[in-house]
């Protein structure tokens, strides 16, 4: 259950911009290794499409993977200030150890040598050259999994929810704090992935690596001017004590009336600072964990009604989660096959001036920051009149809206892919020539399920090899069929969609009781 006591701190409003700052700084070193990292694998360490695809993914998915790990050390150790301190240390040696290994000339691959085409290439990064790349991958990995989930929430509890004018300052925070992730996102697929295309990658890793020491720097300058929230414990074990204390009432009889439920008194809240959510009829079988039975009580045996709530709320969720999968799973190729489709096509602006490949996303980026100011200036302020709701459309209205977008992406992805394959096919022969046809004909579709993509690539990769067929997906683009593969893509978001509306059709909020509600409601109850 969460609790709001707080150590030290200001106002909310007095570090806004360094908290941004930290962000933007930190986004655009994490981009500037993703954005370009499938070109670095395919053009210095020679790997295939698909395998180096899955590389990128399984990547992508290892570092959300380790949030979870790294918001349970907060949640139950070291705390959010110094879980983010901690890992922002291992984030950096990450990011040094892959600047040394793109430039040392003992820790990265030999070059080609002038005119030598890739595929022709003999040049090959040994065994102990790829661990360290990889190494240094992944320990960035660790170092985000405890930087990511942290410092947002850090960001989040300089709010006082207790506070009218603070409360409504955090609904505005999250949207502003997206917008200055797009902006470090944005400096990584244009600045840097230029200067990693057109100088090195030394230089290339180098920026963003500096990034993230400034980002850090940023962040420990504020130190003493922090709220913290003291420890309360992981959610997750909250969660785990209620499924063990209905396990162990499982035979005990549920009272008629919620009100005979366990709950804390209004007192033992406002106390607390702690928001009390009511009873809800779902998933009854969890409210045995708030039945009194005069027997030993503890954390493990009786749960208060809000907690129990709380669990449901996550349970219920479980099936929201599964939707999301195949939404990533398309988000993925962003960093992926559509980078590689940018290098088939002509991307020359000038004469002297190509565009890279990766800074396709670039689009997607400025797209959402013209979303997010929109959204928040404009949109809300007009529907919520409608809908009486402060976010203007629930959360769930909102992912609905954006899976329909995706399903528009994938079949506009198969057209477009189809085209350049027709475009292809009539005026080159060499399986690395480029395609006449402009780059931006891929922007239409440019808009975390990341294992699901590597899954989704490699299943869809055999399968379609298999008796004697060539494939749907090899290493040259100009053979493959990844007009079907995204139409393919464009069928299961139709199908996830179909699941979505079923599975949200009768999802029920759950409601945070105000202070100055809780005497209205025990009057009622009793």
């Amino acid at each position: 259950m969460e609790e709001e006591k707080w150590i030290g701190g200001m106002l909310a409003e007095e570090g806004y911009t360094r908290w941004y700052s930290c962000e933007l700084l930190e986004r655009m070193a994490y981009f500037g290794v993703l954005a370009n990292l499938v070109v670095y694998l395919t053009t210095r360490l020679h790997e295939g499409t698909v395998e180096s695809s899955n590389n990128v993914t399984n990547w992508i998915g290892t570092t959300w993977m380790t949030t979870i790990i790294g918001a349970y050390i907060a949640d139950t150790y070291l705390g959010r200030y110094w879980t983010f301190v901690v890992s922002s240390a291992i984030y950096f040696l990450g990011m040094c150890l892959l600047t040394l290994s793109v430039s040392l000339p003992a820790l990265k691959p030999s070059l080609c040598g002038k005119g030598v085409l890739a595929q022709d290439c003999d040049a090959r990064a040994s065994s102990f050259q790829v661990a360290i790349f990889y190494s240094a991958l992944y320990i960035i990995a660790v170092g985000n999994g405890g930087t990511k989930p942290n410092i947002s929430t850090l960001g989040a509890e300089q709010f006082d929810r207790y506070e009218p004018k603070e409360k409504l300052q955090k609904l505005s925070f999250f949207n502003w704090w997206m917008f200055t992730i797009f902006i470090g996102t944005l400096f990584a697929n244009t600045v840097v992935v230029y200067v990693q295309d057109n100088v090195g990658w030394s230089l290339g890793y180098g920026l963003p690596t500096l990034g993230l020491a400034i980002s850090v720097l940023v962040f420990l300058v504020g130190t003493p001017f922090y709220r913290h929230k003291i420890l309360s414990g992981s959610p997750f074990t909250h969660m785990a004590m209620v499924l063990v204390a209905a396990l162990r009432n499982r035979k005990v009889i549920l009272p008629d009336e919620p009100k005979d439920l366990h709950k804390l008194s209004p007192d033992e809240y406002t106390s607390a600072r702690k928001f009390r959510i009511d009873h809800t009829p779902s998933l009854r079988a969890l409210d045995k964990a708030a039945v009194k039975t005069g027997r030993l009580t503890g954390p493990w045996r009786l749960c208060p009604v809000t907690q129990v709530e709380e669990t449901k709320q996550m349970v219920k969720m479980i099936p929201i989660l599964i939707v999301t999968f195949i939404p990533c799973a398309v988000l993925a190729q962003t960093n992926t096959l559509f980078v590689k489709q940018g290098a088939t096509l002509q991307r020359s602006m000038g004469p002297n001036f190509d565009i890279p490949p990766a800074s396709l996303a670039a689009f997607i980026t400025l797209s959402m920051l013209i979303s997010i100011v929109v959204y928040d200036r404009y949109f809300v302020s007009l529907v919520r009149r409608y809908t009486k709701n402060p976010r203007g459309i629930t959360i769930l209205q909102r992912m609905g809206i954006g899976i329909v977008i995706h399903i528009i992406c994938m079949i506009t992805a198969s057209l477009t892919e189809r085209e350049r394959l027709n475009v292809a096919r009539d005026n080159i022969t060499g399986k690395s020539e480029i395609v006449p046809l402009s780059i931006f004909v891929l922007l239409p579709h440019l808009g975390i399920g990341q294992f699901l993509s590597s899954f989704l690539l490699k299943t869809v990769a055999d399968v379609t090899k298999k008796n004697h067929h060539k494939g749907w997906i090899l290493n040259n683009l100009n053979a493959s069929r990844l007009d079907y593969f995204y139409a393919f893509l464009g069928v299961l978001s139709v199908l996830n969609l179909i699941v979505f509306l079923i599975v949200t059709r009768k999802f029920v909020y759950n409601i945070e009781q105000e202070p100055e509600e809780f005497s209205k409601t025990e009057l009622a109850e009793k």
